[in-house]
């Protein structure tokens, strides 16, 4: 099932499950007891927002050894895992600001998990159980000062900086399927899933050995090699085979 967070006019946001280019209402938790109501919104009728309210969006570097190797960084030995905070969520079709402070902000193609049971200490055979769906994301990372500040948040932190969506996808398999990056239609990104170093199990088990995971959280595993950098009036568009396309204009900071 899809699952969308989407805003008619004049209503409050609220979720939906989506199928067919129509919308049917989800009343009550996602997480816990809902009820579908009939799909027969046109999807070209709501403003389509970030699939979930997260309390943290923790990330995992160099996940895939040809992007550590990009870099001339090493594989990590355990994932290496940082935070974005929830500010710079935005939704399908919204712009990315490039900050004024850095000269070369990057995409980063990521497949993400929405964890949807509340855990800590998960195990690795458990993990699963504690997942929601997955979505699409972009970890978009001004790279340059990712360089000269040697820790990671104001980097990976501006607002805008981490576009979701458009959906979440309840029944999927990400074990070995193919994740693509373009910008103005040429492609800079491809790989499967299959290249990651550590598992979603092993990722879920992993974080939540430091942090209790909330419904709601995104987990992003990690980019392929291929970032390169954003300018203004680009177009990034991130597929993940099965999941569908995020896309995302790129627009120059302004007072």
């Amino acid at each position: 099932m899809r699952i969308i967070r989407y805003q008619q006019p004049d209503s409050q946001p609220q979720y939906g499950w989506f199928t067919g280019e129509k919308i049917g209402p989800i009343e009550g938790d996602i997480f816990g007891a809902f009820q579908r109501e009939e799909a027969k919104i046109p999807l070209s009728t709501v403003r389509i927002l970030p699939p979930v309210t997260p309390s943290k969006i923790i990330c995992v570097g160099r996940n895939y050894a040809a992007h550590a190797k990009e870099h001339g960084a090493d594989v990590p030995e355990v994932p290496l895992i940082f935070l974005k905070p929830p500010t710079t969520l935005i939704a399908h079709h919204e712009a990315i600001v490039l900050p004024p402070q850095s000269k070369q902000v990057e995409h980063e193609a990521e497949l993400t998990v929405v964890i949807g049971r509340r855990g800590r200490w998960i195990t690795p055979e458990e993990a699963l159980t504690h997942v929601f769906g997955y979505t699409v994301a972009n970890d978009v990372t001004a790279r340059d000062l990712q360089r000269s500040d040697g820790q990671w948040t104001r980097a990976k932190g501006f607002d805008t900086f981490c576009p979701v969506g458009p959906w979440i996808e309840t029944e999927y398999d990400p074990a070995d399927t193919v994740i693509t990056c373009h910008v103005n239609g040429e492609m800079r990104q491809m790989a499967s899933t299959r290249d990651m170093i550590f598992t979603v199990r092993q990722l879920i088990a992993f974080v939540s050995s430091v942090m209790t995971l909330e419904p709601g959280d995104l987990l992003l595993t990690g980019t392929p090699a291929g970032v390169s950098p954003l300018n203004p009036g680009d177009t990034v568009e991130v597929s993940i085979e099965g999941l569908g396309k995020l896309s995302n204009p790129v627009v120059a900071f302004s007072h």
